[in-house]
């Protein structure tokens, strides 16, 4: 049986990376944040050079978005980098109508 180990070929977007949950597993989503594969993802996250902390949970290696998303240089208020704070949404700028 041969260990699937495919390179994503497309950059993890800033909208996946802000849609992640809190905490996730390091395999397969940082291995598609660094393009790496998964052997090395699992072997730099043992010898703790991976760019973000990886935390142990039992037999798991997970890592938390707010890591990730430092590292990547994306606010996590509004994705775009700034980190400033996230726009208006629309029905808060409209004003009620008599």
């Amino acid at each position: 049986m041969t260990e699937h180990t495919a390179v994503r070929h497309k950059p993890l977007s800033a909208a996946e990376a802000l849609a992640l949950p809190v905490m996730f597993d390091v395999w397969p989503t940082l291995g598609a944040a660094f393009n790496i594969r998964r052997t090395t993802t699992y072997q730099l996250a043992r010898e703790d050079a991976l760019p973000v902390p990886v935390i142990r949970v039992g037999k798991q290696l997970r890592a938390k978005r707010s890591d990730l998303l430092n590292f990547l240089g994306i606010g996590e208020e509004n994705g775009d980098g700034a980190g400033g704070p996230a726009p208006t949404p629309l029905a808060e700028r409209t004003t009620a109508t008599t």
